[in-house]
């Protein structure tokens, strides 16, 4: 029982950090509870050694991105119908215009930057975490990094208007 203790613990923990980061990197939040559960439940399938490595945080945040990446791949038309199916979905109450605005320009940069920015900014690793995590060089996240920020620059401070990912515009 100390291991599921030990496991309870740690997804009460981090579970919720997980899902957001993913959430901001994917654009979509049923994906994103998808394999995020599934990275969990491997973890827990292997928890005797992931609780041994550096960051069983970074483990299960790693599977669950690649598990995303796998179902886009098995997925295309189904992604692309469910993105045309969301396009005019209305926001949550509670949530600002700047959050709004916010996901809306990390949809319009790569998923590669997207996923460096969010990794360093928003879960606030550092760029050699983020390089070991990604599996990349430092080199490239840096790179990455820059490029993501140039862009999102552009479309958060783009006249006074900015649009959504469905093409609404709202004022500044």
């Amino acid at each position: 029982m100390r291991d599921a203790d030990e496991f309870d613990a740690f997804y009460a923990a981090s579970s919720k950090r997980v899902l957001g980061h993913l959430y901001v990197v994917l654009g979509n939040r049923s994906d994103a509870e998808d394999a995020v559960a599934e990275a969990y439940a491997r973890a827990w399938d292997r928890w005797a050694s992931v609780r041994d490595c550096d960051s069983p945080e970074a483990w299960v945040r790693t599977v669950a991105y690649r598990i995303a990446v796998s179902s886009w791949r098995k997925a295309v038309n189904r992604w692309k119908a469910h993105r045309r199916d969301t396009a005019g979905a209305q926001s949550v109450d509670g949530v600002s215009v700047d959050h709004v605005a916010l996901v809306a320009a990390l949809r319009q940069i790569t998923v590669d930057q997207r996923r460096v920015v969010v990794l360093h900014y928003l879960a606030g690793l550092s760029v050699a975490e983020v390089a070991a995590e990604t599996g990349t060089n430092v080199n490239t996240v840096k790179t990455w990094l820059a490029r993501g920020r140039k862009a999102l620059a552009a479309q958060l401070t783009d006249g006074d208007q900015q649009t959504t990912g469905d093409g609404r515009s709202y004022a500044v």
